[in-house]
């Protein structure tokens, strides 16, 4: 059976899958202690959200998000820690209707409707809906509503509870180190013995005689999201590719 990815909570740093974590949220007691109100004014609520790759599992998000707060906010924070590459348009699906980031309404076939809507006039509990970043090379996300939480106290519109650690992928050539660089072409159109490399096997390659495969294969960091290898994505340029959570040291380790 293969081993799913982990992540640690934000409120006490345990580390859950993402099923595991799921449910953990709901009763983490050092999440209900930063939760008590700070004042006697009343504060919007918020949803979590599971957010997962259709297509790789391995890949996930929870998240919290006020329930004012518009898709658009939700579009713009995916973007920026999993997907942006070159500004490509973007939807979310929920209950049949389309939101676009960017809607043509001078057509007469589109009836997509624009992101500016509150989340807390279309979402729900258990709800599941899904965006797509890039109608090219899509990147096809699922989201599902886990819970609804009273009194957001967050300054920023998203906070991040928990994210997939980053996968510990060897070096496809020398079987031993990290892999670090990664080539889409060497993996679907190659042998894909050189589709993950690491530095020093990097380092052969483009100083030996199969340079130009290097040269063409299109390298790019291995990052943390399930758009690697895709339209020239390198990673986020906003957030780190390991959420390390306030109760754990830089290299992860309790405090």
């Amino acid at each position: 059976m293969a081993t799913r990815t982990k992540g640690f909570c934000r409120f006490c740093g345990k580390e859950y899958t993402k099923s595991g974590m799921m449910k953990h949220l709901k009763a983490c007691k050092e999440r209900g202690f930063e939760q008590q109100p700070v004042s006697k004014k009343k504060l919007p609520g918020g949803y979590d959200l599971a957010i997962t790759d259709r297509y790789n599992s391995d890949y996930w998000l929870i998240i919290e998000i006020r329930e004012d707060a518009a898709l658009e906010d939700l579009d713009q924070f995916i973007r920026d820690i999993w997907v942006e590459c070159c500004g490509h348009l973007s939807c979310f699906t929920i209950n049949g209707t389309v939101y676009e980031s960017l809607p043509d309404k001078d057509s007469w076939w589109s009836e997509a409707e624009n992101m500016e809507v509150r989340l807390n006039k279309i979402l729900c509990m258990g709800m599941k809906f899904t965006y797509e970043y890039d109608f090219g090379s899509t990147t096809e996300l699922i989201i599902q509503v886990i819970d609804h939480v009273e009194g957001y106290t967050e300054k920023d519109k998203v906070t991040i509870l928990s994210r997939n650690h980053p996968m510990n992928i060897l070096c496809g050539r020398c079987e031993k180190e990290k892999a670090v660089w990664f080539s889409a072409m060497e993996m679907y159109n190659g042998s894909g013995e050189n589709a993950y490399l690491c530095d020093g096997c990097m380092t052969e390659l483009e100083n030996g005689d199969e340079e130009e495969a290097v040269e063409f294969g299109m390298y790019m960091p291995v990052c943390n999201s399930p758009r690697m290898g895709v339209c020239g994505y390198e990673g986020s340029n906003k957030f780190p590719e390991e959420f390390i959570p306030p109760c754990r040291d830089k290299e992860g380790r309790m405090q």
